[in-house]
């Protein structure tokens, strides 16, 4: 088991869906006379944290909705997600947004589900104060976890990018709320957005071109200008699915600035690279880009450092039409990797090879997202008070990934057929079983949270 203390044989004790102790593996008297499990040579782990999915319920759930990610996320050994506030229609960027994204998730839910605010020019204050009319106050009472910006165009026109202007507005009404602010960290100025518009088909399907057109650069400036607005508002930042070796620098100088910045980067920087990602292959396509292997090394190396905090899947699927599957157009394919339920076995696979340890697997994708998301003390972790959400899995078994056996809507994924170690065998939401090995468990009991107001 990977308790708070080490990995270490131990019992769990499970009571009305918390635990209620850890003791020694061979503590009897924990048990109290109950139904006992023993899982034999499996890890034991608090259930995965993903704060970065994209459900696309209500308006897109062809794309995905709830009721497939959560269903993909249980067999996966996610047991809470937060969900994003783009690419459902509406977005969630006002209280009638949030009002339909509750509605589409109510009785849906195979796993917890919090969920994101948006920051638009749209609701952007006109000053530092949360009136009672401010939308972003509004969605903070009623517990949205934070709020996602981008600074580069979101792909979807209900979502628009904010500027430095209306980043300077926001701020500071965020840290006055206590509200943590998540940014798409590219800057237009330095994007070439526009390189695919009248090329011909060799240059649409090119890997090299498409990569080219979303720089680094562009990513460690963004994150300098948030850092910088964010330092001097005394607001909290998070910057997601940092790609690249530019980022990571631009990262540590807002930490060793004083920031109250953390970071996350995803499987598929991880697990990919550019020199691999053949011409066509627009199961790939993402923004920012997967890169060459200089950047994926640099952000494992971040990871082990502790620059970068933790491991989302950014999991953002289409249908198969809109990634340009026969195609293989890279200019006009859909930007976003399907990757949810395979977040532990991606990530594993690639850190056992650098060798990392199942400890720190567990503070990159259990603890670490459960502290940005304001969830410690409830989430991640196998200790005496929190949910009793836990997977059990086996490190050392391997498997070859068919996306027709995912849950996932769409068998849509780069990682097809990719052979990955450590298979998820049992996955238990509030000490129910809710996946064991075969079949997600009906019906769902999944609950839609809301953010503690004190926290």
């Amino acid at each position: 088991m990977v308790t708070p203390e080490g990995v270490r044989a131990a019992t769990v004790v499970v009571r009305e869906g918390r635990i209620a102790a850890v003791g020694a593996w061979e503590d009897e008297e924990t048990g109290g006379g109950g139904e006992v499990v023993d899982l034999g040579e499996l890890v034991l782990m608090p259930g995965v944290v993903d704060l970065h999915v994209h459900a696309n319920d209500p308006g897109r759930a062809e794309w995905e909705g709830f009721e497939h990610a959560t269903r993909a996320a249980a067999a996966g050994g996610v047991t809470t997600f937060l969900d994003m506030p783009l690419n459902s229609v509406p977005a969630t960027v006002d209280r009638a947004g949030l009002a339909a994204k509750r509605a589409a998730a109510a009785g849906r839910l195979s796993v917890d589900v919090g969920l994101w605010g948006g920051l638009v020019p749209e609701n952007a204050p006109a000053g530092a104060s949360a009136g009672d009319d401010d939308e972003l106050g509004a969605l903070w009472r009623e517990g949205v976890f934070g709020f996602k910006a981008f600074l580069a165009p979101s792909g979807v026109e209900e979502f628009r990018a904010v500027g430095e202007e209306e980043l300077a507005r926001a701020l500071p009404l965020l840290a006055a709320l206590g509200a943590p602010l998540l940014v798409h960290a590219e800057l237009p100025a330095r994007l070439d957005e526009g390189w695919g518009a009248g090329a011909d088909a060799a240059r649409c399907r090119s890997y090299a071109a498409y990569l080219a057109s979303r720089p680094p650069e562009a990513e460690a400036a963004a994150i300098d200008l948030v850092a910088r607005l964010a330092g001097a508002a005394g607001a909290r930042v998070h910057v997601v699915h940092v790609s690249s070796a530019e980022g990571v620098a631009a990262v540590r100088r807002a930490r060793r600035a004083g920031m109250a910045l953390s970071a996350e980067t995803c499987p598929h920087y991880l697990c990919g690279c550019a020199e691999e990602i053949a011409d066509g292959a627009t199961a790939w396509k993402c923004a920012p880009p997967v890169r060459d292997a200089r950047h994926r090394e640099a952000l494992w190396q971040a990871l082990g450092d502790g620059d970068l905090d933790l491991v989302a899947s950014d999991h953002s699927p289409s249908p198969p039409a809109g990634k340009r599957l026969d195609a293989g157009d890279f200019a006009r394919a859909w930007g976003g990797i399907a990757s949810l339920q395979l977040l532990l076995p991606a990530t594993w696979t690639e850190a056992r090879r650098r060798g990392f340890g199942i400890e720190r697997l567990a503070e990159w994708l259990c603890a670490a997202p459960a502290r940005v998301a304001g969830l410690a003390g409830r989430k991640g972790a196998l200790a005496p008070g929190h949910d009793a959400d836990l997977v059990a899995w086996d490190p050392d078994a391997r498997f070859t990934v068919d996306p027709a056996r995912l849950y996932h809507r769409h068998p849509v994924t780069p990682y097809a057929g990719r052979e990955l170690a450590g298979v998820v065998r049992r996955t238990w939401l509030g000490g129910v079983e809710v996946f064991d090995g075969a079949a997600v468990a009906a019906p769902p009991r999944g609950t839609l949270l809301r953010r503690n107001p004190n926290g």
